[in-house]
């Protein structure tokens, strides 16, 4: 387990150290830090597409040599990250970057699982999501501090050494798991057919794009706004990081006692804490604590949308573990490209938080939808089938 939450953290940490390095990019590369923002955007079109794709064509391959080879392209992005001579080359190393990443968190999602006891597949779940959190406590204040000091492109030299790290340890330390020999690609990709499948993506894509909103523009948030020295970066991200390590460990329990109000609670919460962050940002006493609870309900939510399309996607399983991390990508593009057009209109950097908490409680309203359809659903087919049809029933909802 030790090997599939390093490449979280690797993957944690490249996916949010250009958040907390966006001023330096942006001078870097000679553009203004909300044009900076599409470099996040790109990444997460990366993921958007890869996830899907690699999913399903990667569905009969043995899951540790498929982990190895999703981190060595991993490493290879990251470099050309690094090696990035301008704007334009730095945004497609950027996609490139992310193009393994929904697969491997996938994979590994469904690696854990198989690895635990029946009835803790929400704890195991949380565990390998526990690298989000462990990168931001550990990871994007080590590379925001490296690309403050070293330059911006250290921190993603530092990153794909992790990569090659997670390669070497995976190969090592994860016992070998076979593929499904019996799933297609058209198999795989008739998940996202589904209606439930559809709808709980659109949650993750609309709703936890909330959260981005906000945090693709903390830097200059907590500079220019909260008033705390460029030095303070780094601590506050840490402050991020910590607080979502412990809504993981929360989460895999909520999970285990029910995803779809793990869901909820996450969603709903999340919504309220970026209204309260919004109003808080011009005091730090009360902007770092309305942070920290944005960063617990983000974790709740991540974990129990992950759990969620694992329940609902029946056969297609490692579609539906890696379409979650497409669709929360999906909610990072429009995130930091919906927080980068308020700022640019002059609304200010608590702007995208108000945006945020929008975006939350229109994902509550599409999974309202959502239970909705299923409990219609599954009353027309107790009605349908009878005491005694076989006809199968849509899977419960809790």
């Amino acid at each position: 387990m030790t090997a599939l939450v390093l490449g979280g953290v690797a993957i944690g940490t490249t996916e949010f150290v250009t958040m907390g390095l966006l001023p330096q990019v942006a001078d870097g590369v000679a553009v203004s830090i909300p044009e900076a923002g599409r470099a996040i955007s790109a990444y997460a079109a990366g993921v958007v597409v890869g996830a899907p794709l690699i999913a399903a064509l990667g569905a009969t391959l043995p899951r540790r040599a498929l982990l190895v080879g999703l981190m060595v392209a991993f490493a290879v992005g990251n470099a050309l990250s690094a090696l990035a001579p301008g704007f334009g080359t730095l945004v497609g190393a950027r996609f490139l970057t992310g193009l393994p990443h929904g697969a491997y968190f996938g994979v590994a999602a469904l690696v854990a699982v198989d690895l635990v006891p029946r009835g803790r597949a929400g704890r195991a779940v949380g565990r390998v999501m526990l690298g989000i959190p462990i990168a931001n406590i550990l990871g994007v204040p080590a590379a925001t501090w490296l690309g403050q000091h070293l330059g911006w492109r250290s921190a993603f030299w530092a990153v794909g050494a992790l990569g090659l790290l997670t390669v070497a340890l995976v190969a090592t330390q994860v016992p070998h798991l076979p593929g499904d020999r019996s799933r297609t690609v058209r198999t795989e990709l008739g998940a996202l057919g589904s209606l439930q499948v559809v709808l709980t993506l659109l949650v993750g894509a609309v709703g936890f794009g909330g959260m981005f909103a906000m945090y693709s523009y903390i830097t200059p948030t907590v500079t220019g706004v909260t008033g705390l020295p460029d030095a303070s970066v780094p601590a506050v991200l840490l402050l991020f990081g910590a607080s979502g390590f412990a809504g993981n460990l929360l989460a895999g329990r909520l999970g285990d006692w029910s995803v779809l109000r793990g869901v909820v609670i996450g969603m709903l919460g999340l919504a309220v804490s970026l209204a309260a962050f919004a109003l808080a940002a011009p005091h730090p006493v009360l902007a770092l604590p309305a942070l920290a609870l944005t960063a617990v309900l983000t974790s709740v939510l991540v974990v129990n949308l992950q759990l969620r399309l694992m329940q609902v996607a029946g056969a297609a399983q490692t579609l539906a573990a890696a379409s979650n991390h497409a669709a929360l990508n999906v909610a990072n593009a429009l995130g930091a490209w919906l927080g980068g057009v308020v700022i640019a209109a002059g609304y200010g950097y608590t702007a995208p938080s108000w945006v945020g908490a929008g975006l939350a409680l229109l994902g509550l309203g599409v999974l309202a939808a959502s239970v909705l359809l299923h409990r219609r659903d599954t009353r027309r087919a107790g009605v349908a089938s009878g005491p005694h049809s076989t006809a199968p029933e849509p899977a419960p909802v809790r």
